[in-house]
C-alpha cells in the first residue's frame, strides 16, 4: 500500500527527531556498557516504579467494580504487584539479584521451548536457526546462573545497554531512511 503524500511529508519532516532519538539511545547504551552496575541499578529502580504504578492501578481497578466476585483476588494481585514494586525501589540491590535470577531462569525456559519448537519444525528449511537461538538462550541462562550472585551486578545493565544500542541503531537508520522519503 503506497504512502499518501500527506503522511510521507509528515514522516520526512520527522527524520531529525528519529536521528536525535537514535543518538540519545546509542549514548545511553554506551554509558550503560561503561558502567553496568549503575545501569543495572537504574533498570531495577525503573522496574520498581513500573510495578508500583501497575499495583496502584490494579488496586484502584479492584474497587471500581462493586460486588464483583473476583474483587479479593484482584485486590490481592494489586497489593502483591505494589509490594514487589516498592521492594525494588527501596531495596534495589536485593531486587537486582532477584531480577537477574528471574532473567536467567527465563532464558533457560525460553531456550528450551525454542529448542522443542525447532524440533517440531524439523522438516522446514531454517529450523536449525531456531534451534541455535534456543541453545544460545539456554547457554546464556546457564552462564548467568554459573556466576550467580556476582552476575547480578552487571547482567541487567548489559542487557539494557544492548537494548539501548539496538534501539539507537534502529532509530538512526530509520531517521536517515525517512530523510529520503
Amino acid at each position: 500500500m503506497a504512502m499518501t503524500t500527506h503522511h510521507g511529508e509528515k514522516l520526512r519532516t520527522s527524520w531529525v527527531w528519529m536521528v536525535v532519538f537514535g543518538i540519545i539511545s546509542l549514548v545511553g547504551g554506551v554509558l550503560a556498557l561503561a558502567n553496568p552496575l549503575a545501569a543495572t541499578l537504574a533498570a531495577t529502580v525503573l522496574a520498581g516504579w513500573v510495578f508500583t504504578l501497575l499495583g496502584v492501578l490494579q488496586v484502584i481497578q479492584a474497587f471500581r467494580i462493586p460486588g464483583w466476585p473476583g474483587f479479593i483476588w484482584s485486590l490481592l494481585f494489586g497489593i502483591l504487584v505494589l509490594a514487589v514494586g516498592l521492594s525494588l525501589i527501596f531495596n534495589p540491590l536485593a531486587g537486582m539479584v532477584s531480577l537477574t535470577l528471574l532473567v536467567a531462569v527465563l532464558f533457560i525456559v525460553i531456550g528450551a521451548v525454542k529448542a522443542m519448537y525447532a524440533i517440531s519444525l524439523r522438516p522446514i528449511s531454517g529450523w536449525g536457526w531456531v534451534l541455535a537461538s534456543g541453545l544460545v538462550s539456554v547457554v546464556l541462562g546457564v552462564m548467568i546462573l554459573a556466576n550467580f550472585p556476582w552476575s547480578a551486578v552487571a547482567v541487567l545493565g548489559i542487557l539494557l545497554a544492548i537494548e539501548l544500542i539496538s534501539n539507537g541503531v534502529l532509530f538512526l537508520l530509520l531517521g536517515l531512511g525517512l530523510r529520503k522519503v
